[in-house]
């Protein structure tokens, strides 16, 4: 991919992140100062790499599971390769540190307001192991997002919540943060769902989690920081 389809590419999937409605040429050559025939052709060979789609409703175009699977793996290697002095705190990593402190002493209590914070910053279902236990909040949020209106995801989003506990126990996701776009979910392929989820340390657990579950369409960039401070954040105070 040249890094002109690179930019489409990521312009497609924080626009689509936005306005959650297919993403069309016009207001891409507008973002990029160039003729609408150009990005037309662009995303012509972006399709064809399967990285984006048309859906046949609209003449726009909106990610693949493979175009986000690319965009996340860039999103990995520039945050692996950000000096640590740069990673300064935004508003909602300094939320959930602040909400964590107050509870530094109670583990339960601070893995839950760690999960609540996330909530309310990605507006997605917040989810966390407390020992055997699963905590969830934000189901609202989650069966709110236009996606999962139609029956068929419906379905798919609960059938994978309702295995997520024993899947976490048997699979034990062992990086820091992992990303489970759409059909690369165990569970619930065709839900259109994405799982962001953080490991961490906890009196509990070696192998304790935190994340979000949403929309395949989300803001990557934002969410994935969230969870992983927020993973990062407990394992401190815990």
């Amino acid at each position: 991919m040249t890094d002109r389809q690179i930019q489409i590419l990521a312009a497609v999937i924080e626009q689509y992140a936005e306005i959650a409605v297919p993403v069309g040429s016009v207001m891409l050559a507008k973002l990029f100062n160039v003729s609408s025939a150009t990005i037309r052709s662009e995303m012509a060979r972006l399709e064809e790499m399967g990285m984006i789609q048309q859906p046949h409703t609209s003449a726009g175009r909106i990610p693949t599971d493979q175009g986000y699977r690319f965009y996340v793996n860039t999103l990995n290697e520039a945050h692996a390769n950000e000096a640590p002095q740069s990673l300064l705190l935004d508003r909602g990593a300094r939320a959930i540190e602040a909400r964590v402190n107050t509870h530094g002493d109670k583990a339960d209590r601070a893995i839950r307001s760690a999960v609540d914070s996330l909530v309310e910053l990605t507006q997605n279902l917040g989810i966390a192991t407390i020992g055997d236990q699963l905590y969830m909040n934000g189901i609202g949020n989650l069966f709110s997002q236009p996606e999962f209106m139609q029956g068929n995801h419906t379905q798919a989003v609960a059938r994978l919540l309702d295995n997520l506990e024993p899947w976490l126990r048997e699979a034990a996701p062992n990086e820091p943060l992992n990303v489970y776009i759409g059909a690369e979910n165990p569970i619930g392929k065709t839900s259109g769902a994405t799982l962001i989820i953080s490991r961490f340390r906890s009196p509990y657990s070696d192998r304790s989690y935190i994340g979000v579950l949403g929309p395949t369409r989300q803001s990557y960039g934002k969410v994935m920081r969230l969870v992983r401070h927020a993973g990062a954040m407990l394992e401190e105070v815990l």
